[in-house]
């Protein structure tokens, strides 16, 4: 199924804040941390469906992060009277007291199998997830509190009627089925609440967490809510909760990864923006790198870029290779030698996947091999 086709399905949930349960309001706790993740209101288990809380705002990215092929359902919320602020570079400034939940989960068969695919099409009912079909993993809630985001992580119990906090994270045996009717398994990592933090502190020195996702390059798209098609940006700035912005069409937009219409460097680019771009950026915990992969609409020096340059340091994290990025040649690119890797002394991103996702690696690895040039005069 085609990503765009499956952003249609997302959308059905996109009306659940009029449809909602009345008494499934969404509690921001500004002190504290419940056990219990249904106590936020966010989402919560009834019967065989996974709803949405009242005024919630499901969302999507023009490329998402890639967690071992699971699929997820992302929700705001902001404070009723309240607007996030428009910033260009950076996730949108949500007030104090937002709330942000991000569920991760695997579809399933009839036999209760975890298929390992990209098709949407059996997750949803009308008014939420079905769970006849998906098993939900975890939900991992941001809340903007008076001294800044805190993000806490919370693992769903066996029988899909709770997810619990886990602060200490968690690790869970998971089987699943590709398509192609091979099988994979591995061990699906829940990082810690000290993880979650690394991931989401995008500037080195003030550590600050705060979103990823939802910055105006990857919301700056089409989403279809069940009151027609809409940019998500838009929809915002219609509905009163944005402020800064008067047209999405002013707002940088990063492409769709899975769009093979877009130019593949700009399809490459997205997706290393969105899942090393954290941590690869002038300020990020990469910065000593020099290797910036934030912002695909960003034109860094040549020098900052990965082409031609020698890494910073040498270890097994180079597999002998002597540059980042080696112009048409990705096999002796050191770049793509971490992405090919699972040695976590290898492997980029460090945290967020057991698995290789051979679909992105495939994708930059084409962008390097269509590269012009060599690196024969870098030495």
């Amino acid at each position: 199924m085609s990503c765009w086709k499956q952003w249609l399905i997302l959308g059905a949930l996109s009306g659940l804040s009029a449809c909602s349960n009345p008494t499934q309001t969404v509690t921001p706790f500004m002190d504290g941390n419940p056990q219990n993740l249904s106590d936020w209101g966010m989402v919560m288990a009834k019967g065989d469906t996974l709803s949405l809380g009242q005024d919630t705002m499901p969302y999507d990215l023009n490329t998402p992060l890639f967690t071992d092929a699971a699929h997820k359902l992302r929700i705001l919320w902001i404070p009723p009277g309240k607007k996030a602020k428009y910033r260009e570079e950076r996730a949108l400034d949500f007030p104090v007291g937002s709330v942000i939940a991000k569920t991760f989960y695997y579809p399933k068969d009839s036999t209760g199998t975890l298929l390992r695919n990209d098709d949407y099409s059996h997750d949803f009912t009308g008014a939420g997830l079905n769970l006849n079909t998906v098993r939900l993993v975890e939900t991992r809630v941001l809340v903007h509190r008076k001294k800044g985001w805190v993000a806490l992580p919370y693992i769903w119990n066996a029988d899909q009627s709770e997810a619990v906090l886990e602060r200490t994270g968690g690790a869970i045996p998971i089987h699943l089925q590709k398509e192609d009717g091979t099988e994979q398994n591995f061990t699906y990592v829940i990082p810690n609440a000290n993880q979650c933090a690394g991931c989401h502190a995008p500037n080195a020195t003030t550590r600050a967490i705060e979103p990823i996702g939802p910055a105006p390059r990857h919301l700056n798209k089409v989403y279809t809510y069940q009151d027609g098609k809409e940019n998500q940006l838009d929809r915002l700035i219609r509905l009163g909760r944005l402020d800064g912005l008067a047209d999405a069409k002013a707002a940088p937009r990063n492409a769709n990864w899975r769009d093979e219409s877009a130019p593949l460097e700009k399809r490459a680019r997205g997706y290393l923006d969105i899942n090393c771009g954290h941590c690869h950026n002038p300020h990020g915990a990469a910065d000593t790198s020099a290797f910036y992969l934030d912002r695909p609409e960003h034109e860094y020096p040549a020098g900052n870029t990965g082409i031609c340059k020698p890494p910073v340091a040498a270890g097994q994290g180079t597999g002998g290779h002597s540059f980042d990025i080696v112009p048409g040649d990705a096999e002796k690119s050191i770049l793509v030698y971490r992405m090919a890797s699972n040695n976590p002394g290898v492997m980029m991103p460090e945290l967020g996947r057991s698995t290789v996702d051979e679909d992105g690696l495939k994708l930059v690895s084409d962008w390097i091999n269509a590269m012009d040039g060599d690196c024969v005069n870098a030495q």
